[in-house]
């Protein structure tokens, strides 16, 4: 506890890694929403329709508590990383101002519009509202990817009097780290929503539920959506590594001459790559391949519906593997950012140099904070997604029509 950096990287690892849970789930499940709201739509499914309200309310569960991680996770720029925003702020900040618009203005006032505009506004107004939702949800994560490639893969920027500032942003926005990026955690998104709709369906399924049409239905959607972006994930994931980092590569020729450049530059230092990064590749390769194994099987029993209704061993393996998206999700975080130290950004800023001038017993203070906080949230969001999950469709308020009385649903009242 008395080495600040080491706390203060600790703790931004945890903070980020927890709420990069959070937008997962949201990118996928918004999608998957506004699909099944638009079949709803055009066809006058009432099963659709009933399936946008209950996967859109465990949506809105997952948006609502994921919010406030993100709110959390940016005051540390300020609080622990001042070193950071005086000197490549200018470069750094310019995504996530566009990040902030899109999404605590556009992206939260359109929800906001979805969730009250039920049975208030015209069927294709409030259809646009979702699709709005959705796409600036993709906006929002890929601003905040275009300030993380830019710490990968520093772009369209010089420095000046030791200060680093824009000048060209288009070079800024189209950074192939950033736009891989993107792609990958969209697919990872579907991928992570999809598993999660199917699990749940399997829960229900595996519990011989009255509503087997609607969770039959549920089930493919999430197993054909898992099985679609099991593969793409890879591939832009891949197509990533013709930009890693040399000093990833532990003993290539690049990586040596990377290192005795850094050395000439900036003096002596170790410049390798953690350990730990290599491992977070291991994992997310080890998953991806489960996951891989799950999406065959799957595509195996989805044109079979009597299947996906009675192959209990199959909703089994299903329910244990919606954490295995997670799992590869914070493994290749971990080599991703863990595998850039000791910079912030790469060849610009050393994560030493960007420390706040702070006491240790403040760092450690707020670390404590903050990761009591985090564990708090993701144990919130869990149990309402259960519990919510566990209702089924009939739980769902979610659009509900308010009781001619005035009386407060049953599902609404609080229990103790």
């Amino acid at each position: 506890m008395d080495d600040p950096l080491m706390l203060a990287r600790l703790q931004f690892a945890l903070t980020a890694g927890s709420h990069f849970l959070f937008v997962a789930l949201t990118l996928g499940l918004a999608t998957l929403v506004a699909w099944t709201q638009t079949r709803a739509t055009l066809s006058g499914s009432a099963v659709h329709a009933r399936m946008t309200r209950f996967w859109g309310q465990l949506y809105v569960i997952n948006y609502a508590v994921g919010i406030v991680t993100g709110l959390v996770m940016e005051f540390q720029f300020g609080m622990n990383w001042g070193g950071m925003s005086s000197l490549v702020g200018q470069v750094f900040g310019a995504p996530l101002a566009m990040e902030t618009v899109v999404a605590f203005f556009v992206e939260s006032t359109f929800l906001g519009l979805w969730i009250f505009g039920w049975g208030r506004l015209n069927r294709w107004l409030h259809l646009a509202l979702i699709w709005v939702v959705t796409l600036t949800a993709y906006m929002s994560a890929f601003f905040i990817l275009v300030a993380n490639g830019w710490m990968q893969r520093p772009v369209g920027y010089e420095m000046r009097d030791g200060v680093a500032h824009l000048t060209d942003l288009g070079a800024l926005l189209t950074n192939p780290t950033a736009v891989l990026a993107f792609f990958h955690v969209g697919f990872g998104g579907l991928l992570t929503a999809g598993l999660f709709m199917a699990g749940v369906s399997a829960y229900h399924l595996f519990r011989r539920t009255a509503e087997v049409d609607f969770f039959r239905r549920s089930m493919r959607v999430g197993l054909v959506t898992m099985a679609a972006a099991v593969f793409p994930v890879v591939v832009f994931g891949g197509m990533q590594f013709a930009y890693v980092q040399p000093t990833k590569q532990a003993g290539t020729a690049e990586a040596v001459a990377a290192e005795a450049g850094f050395a000439a530059r900036f003096g002596p230092g170790d410049y390798q790559a953690p350990g730990l990064a290599a491992a977070g590749e291991a994992v997310m390769t080890l998953v991806w391949s489960l996951l891989f194994l799950l999406a065959v099987a799957a595509l195996v029993k989805v044109p079979f519906g009597r299947w996906l209704v009675r192959g209990r061993i199959f909703h089994v393996v299903v329910m244990a593997a919606v954490p295995l998206p997670y799992v590869a999700m914070l493994s290749g975080w971990v080599f991703r950012e863990v595998g850039r130290q000791p910079w912030v950004v790469y060849g610009v800023l050393t994560t030493d140099e960007a420390l706040s001038d702070v006491r240790p017993g403040l760092i450690a203070g707020s670390f404590v904070v903050f990761t009591g906080l985090f564990a708090v949230l993701i144990v919130v969001n869990g149990w309402l997604l259960a519990r919510y999950a566990r209702r089924g469709p009939d739980g769902a308020r979610l659009g509900a029509a308010p009781p001619s009385d005035g009386a407060v649903p049953a599902a609404l009242t609080p229990t103790f």
